[in-house]
């Protein structure tokens, strides 16, 4: 999708990382604080039902990202236990983690993201939702759009385990065979709870005009500053004239 960030995401990222990876621990240190709120995303591109979903530079892409070593991670149990005698610290970061129980979550490095749902909300339309299977390849078409309209995509997810940090939205998109846009948008950090986080794409219009017409294809992916894909969904959908009929 995305032709042309919100609830519970003004946590201070770059310090979620600093704890992700080890890097705040010490009571005479200095506590940087740098809130990033640029949290800007956008789904969904042209595609095709006869093209490939991967391409060469797709894989060259990914092989680049996030090569740079930031220090070995830590669990949020050693990063509270590491402050324990500091009590202004400790503060600080339970302030900043929100209700984390650190006995249930504490003991796990690799972070855990589950996409709960996906859906297309369109103005003065019903909002079309999108069943995500297990094996990532919806029937065809996912979804139809109609050309020249407005819509955003919106999702749920939770995090568990650990901090999760650069999570991120990929969208690669074909259109007969040949690849017509990928882009790559931040999401943000994220630390562990029980509620999950709900976020939205800025709106976007689809294209229009007879060329504009037909069937695409994309693949979604929803990945970390490391590199995990927690989900990745290999799909087709189709532009009309119309809405479709409900």
């Amino acid at each position: 999708m995305g032709f042309d960030d919100n609830n519970k995401e003004g946590k201070d990222q770059s310090t979620l990382v600093e704890i992700k990876k080890g890097g705040i621990g010490d009571s005479d240190s200095e506590i940087e604080h740098e809130v990033n709120n640029e949290n800007n995303s956008k789904v969904s591109r042209q595609m095709s039902e006869s093209s490939m979903y991967t391409t060469e530079d797709d894989d060259e892409d990914e092989n680049i990202i996030n090569k740079i070593e930031l220090g070995p991670q830590c669990t949020l149990k050693e990063q509270f236990e590491k402050d324990k005698d500091d009590e202004s610290l400790r503060r600080w970061k339970e302030q900043l983690l929100g209700s984390v129980d650190i006995n249930a979550v504490g003991e796990s490095l690799d972070p855990e993201v589950k996409i709960l749902s996906l859906e297309i909300k369109s103005p003065g339309r019903a909002d079309i939702v999108l069943p995500i299977p297990e094996d990532g390849k919806p029937k065809s078409p996912w979804f139809v759009l109609k050309e020249g309209s407005k819509y955003s995509l919106k999702f749920n997810f939770q995090v568990s385990n650990n901090i999760v940090t650069g999570l991120k939205y990929t969208n690669t998109v074909w259109k007969t065979g040949i690849k017509v846009d990928s882009m790559k948008e931040m999401i943000g950090a994220f630390s562990p709870q029980t509620e999950p986080y709900t976020h939205e794409m800025p709106e976007e219009t689809t294209p229009s005009g007879i060329f504009a017409r037909g069937s695409y294809s994309a693949r979604t992916k929803f990945l970390d500053d490391d590199n995990k894909c927690y989900l990745e969904i290999n799909y087709t959908f189709d532009i009309k004239k119309e809405w479709q009929a409900t």
